[in-house]
């Protein structure tokens, strides 16, 4: 996907937020779907939950399938971060502080962006932020031969090419600090991909922080009134504190 000014929505800082002499830091958002639809309460909402806490962000509308599968969405984002970099000097921000957050396939997308082996420089995120992440792919979608498609990958999809985007397989040293979190009783994305992928990075001894809450299944945004998974967007936020140094 080219660098289409339709997919970014930039949301600058809120009006009542001081602005850093040397550019707010900000957060490209990649709202989930399962890579066919982009969820409405996983962007712009999660956008202005950022500015509150002092981040610029952009909400990515990257393609989805059926009509669009890998590595187009994988594509716009990189063709995000590159962009959200070139303009950030003009918009009051930061160029060395752009992070991604994504939640569901939006964070599989965030992830591979961050630790995928053949993200560029100058594509890699400074930070992520991972919500109930669908980040082991080679547990989803059918085989070729069988009825259906993978959301990701298309009809052509196989065993090995799922396991090509399961990011806990190929995450690399060079992926950025990382705050995930997921709950236990997710039925649609088990808390197993959260896990896999912590220990993965753990490994390679990247900062990592992982939230599970026992309650909250999936898709719950940003868990407003929500007990106990309410409770991640100020984790989030102290973490974004000392990460990022707002």
């Amino acid at each position: 996907m080219s660098d289409d000014s339709t997919a970014l929505t930039f949301h600058p800082l809120p009006s009542d937020v001081p602005r850093p002499a040397a550019g707010a830091p900000a957060v490209i958002v990649m709202p989930g779907g399962g890579y066919t639809y982009l969820a409405p309460h996983e962007g712009k909402p999660a956008a202005e939950w950022l500015g509150r806490l002092g981040f610029a962000a952009w909400v990515l509308e990257y393609p989805v399938g059926p009509q669009d599968v890998h590595p187009a969405p994988l594509n716009s984002a990189r063709a995000a971060m590159r962009r959200a970099r070139a303009e950030a000097p003009g918009l009051g921000v930061d160029p060395a502080r752009i992070g991604v957050l994504g939640f569901s396939a939006g964070g599989h997308l965030a992830a591979h962006l961050a630790a995928g082996p053949d993200t560029a420089d100058d594509e890699r995120p400074a930070f992520a932020v991972l919500c109930y992440p669908a980040t082991s792919w080679h547990s989803f979608g059918p085989a070729a031969g069988e009825s259906g498609a993978d959301p990701l990958i298309g009809p052509a999809s196989t065993p090995g090419k799922r396991r090509a985007v399961s990011i806990e397989l190929i995450a690399v040293p060079q992926t950025p600090p990382t705050f995930i979190w997921h709950c236990a009783d997710d039925d649609i994305v088990g808390v197993d991909h959260a896990l896999s992928l912590t220990q993965r990075l753990a490994s390679m001894e990247i900062p990592v922080e992982l939230h599970v809450f026992p309650t909250g299944g999936h898709g719950a945004g940003l868990a407003e009134g929500m007990t106990p998974a309410g409770a991640w967007t100020s984790l989030c936020a102290e973490w974004l504190r000392r990460t990022v140094a707002i």
